[in-house]
């Protein structure tokens, strides 16, 4: 049977910081971290952030096994502002951007409400952020992926496998779902970042980041980027799973749009996990195949297969969908949970047939096909060409995080969370995996904790030397398994002394 997919997004943010001479995006982006960490969960009653522990970080462990020529794993910048927060998540900066990644979460529809609660976090520090900057400078955050003069940011998503799931089939099946996905994770894009085209030649485009992708398969994130990741760093047991690191996918201002994301992917990987997939696709150019789809607003170019036939993007959906039903038929939702199991296939097949019928029928669900209405709908009343400055600025408008200036938040998009889960989920962590641990013992002993990250955490009680206690099966560490343990203890020693016996 299928392991339980636990799964999570890291986001990294666009951000400028406005009134200043010039906007140093390092600079504001640890402005935001530190702002969040003392002026807003340092505030009395709540807890400071945690800073993160980089004594597990091998982000150039590859999972073919080799060290390729002129395959770069990503620079740890251990230098850089980073906290671990009460929810169980990490804020921190990555490189120039400020980045949230969820806490490990059970399902895709816990997935998104960290998602969403990061959002909700990114706010709090923009706030925050107003009390440390001088007067008339302010700093703005975009849930976006490029800076339209040819620099890209990754929105990441995580699942859980089993370590015997051969990593060729995890390519081959991986590439399939990630070149034809797009059709609805795409966020939309005026123009084109890649050089030498023109922007008349692509006025509008499905996905933010297929411009940025050169190779089927890779260790690198920031160069050459390859639709498959095999950066092998599970942060958990080694011998038992690996972890999927995607990078291919957009960030979505959209909650029906991000659950669809995860869960479609959850679920396809969960049935090539249960061997209920049996057909492989291929595709004769892969990286071609993922700016074609990008590319094609009508979904109805057929992608060229290395066997010679060729396939839509939305045909290859609707069989994947088929066999997914087929695998929950036969294997039940346990791998992905059945709530958002269920939500998932019913959402994924409205969604596929929304598209095929007309995508206008998809509005409220799919991130391009919204952004596309309201630029395309302002264009002909004001008679302007794809690259007028106006039309970018809409672009940009739509990613941005401010309720009150994001287009995104006007344009109907469907709404799968209430406000108080959103809320109360800033500050809990999920119930049902170790994050639960993380975050309960940040909300009690963050005083006697050093550091902590994904798979263990470090104590300091006064002895001899610091304790460390690892937390290498992402289901462990509950609520349930743990929860009685940690609410006794009366300090972080009789934490640790409990843990012990």
């Amino acid at each position: 049977m299928a392991i339980r997919k636990i799964l999570g997004i890291e986001t990294e943010y666009g951000i400028i910081t406005r009134g200043a001479e010039e906007s140093n995006p390092i600079a504001a982006s640890s402005t935001l971290v530190r702002a969040y960490a003392t002026e807003v969960a340092g505030q009395p009653g709540r807890t400071r952030g945690v800073g993160w522990d980089f004594e597990d970080e091998m982000p150039g462990n590859d999972a073919r096994g080799e060290s390729l020529v002129r395959s770069y794993a990503p620079e740890v910048e251990t230098h850089l502002v980073n906290a671990v927060l009460t929810n169980g998540s990490r804020f921190y900066v990555d490189h120039a951007h400020p980045e949230l990644s969820t806490p490990e979460c059970s399902n895709a529809l816990q997935a998104l409400l960290y998602d969403r609660a990061g959002e909700e976090i990114l706010l709090k520090a923009m706030a925050g952020a107003r009390n440390l900057l001088p007067e008339g400078q302010e700093i703005l955050v975009y849930k976006n992926n490029s800076d339209g003069k040819g620099q890209s940011y990754g929105t990441h998503e995580n699942y859980l496998l089993a370590r015997s799931l051969p990593f060729g089939r995890i390519v081959t099946h991986a590439i399939t779902h990630f070149v034809t996905r797009q059709i609805y994770t795409g966020a939309g894009k005026l123009g084109t970042e890649v050089p030498g085209h023109r922007t008349d030649e692509v006025p509008y485009q499905l996905t933010q980041r297929a411009d940025f992708f050169e190779e089927e398969v890779g260790l690198e994130t920031t160069l050459k980027r390859p639709i498959v990741n095999t950066r092998d760093e599970p942060h958990a047991d080694a011998k038992k799973y690996r972890r999927l690191h995607v990078i291919v996918g957009d960030a979505n201002m959209s909650e029906a749009a991000t659950f669809l994301k995860l869960v479609t992917t959850a679920m396809w990987f969960a049935a090539v996990e249960d061997g209920a997939v049996e057909r492989e696709w291929r595709f004769a150019r892969p990286v071609q195949a993922l700016r074609q789809v990008s590319r094609d607003l009508e979904l109805s170019q057929p992608i060229e297969m290395a066997d010679g036939t060729s396939m839509t993007a939305l045909e290859i959906q609707w069989e994947l969908l088929a066999l997914c039903r087929d695998w929950a038929e036969r294997f039940g939702l346990d791998a992905v949970g059945e709530e958002a199991g269920r939500q998932g296939l019913a959402l994924w097949e409205e969604t596929l047939a929304g598209l095929e019928d007309d995508p206008a029928n998809v509005a409220d669900i799919v991130d391009w096909v919204a952004k596309l209405r309201v630029i395309d709908g302002f264009r002909r009343r004001h008679d302007l060409r794809w690259n007028a400055a106006k039309l970018r600025a809409m672009d940009l408008q739509y990613h941005d995080l401010r309720p009150e200036k994001s287009l995104a938040r006007r344009v109907g998009l469907r709404t799968l969370l209430s406000r108080e889960a959103v809320a109360n989920a800033i500050t809990e962590p999920p119930a049902d995996t170790r994050a639960w641990f993380r975050g309960r013992c940040l909300q009690r002993f963050s005083d006697q904790i050093v550091a902590a990250n994904w798979d263990s955490m470090v104590f300091d009680v006064g002895a001899a030397s610091l304790q460390r206690v690892p937390m290498m099966e992402p289901s462990r560490g509950t609520r349930d398994h743990v929860g009685k343990l940690v609410e006794e203890a009366t300090s972080a020693a009789d934490l640790i002394a409990r843990l012990a016996t």
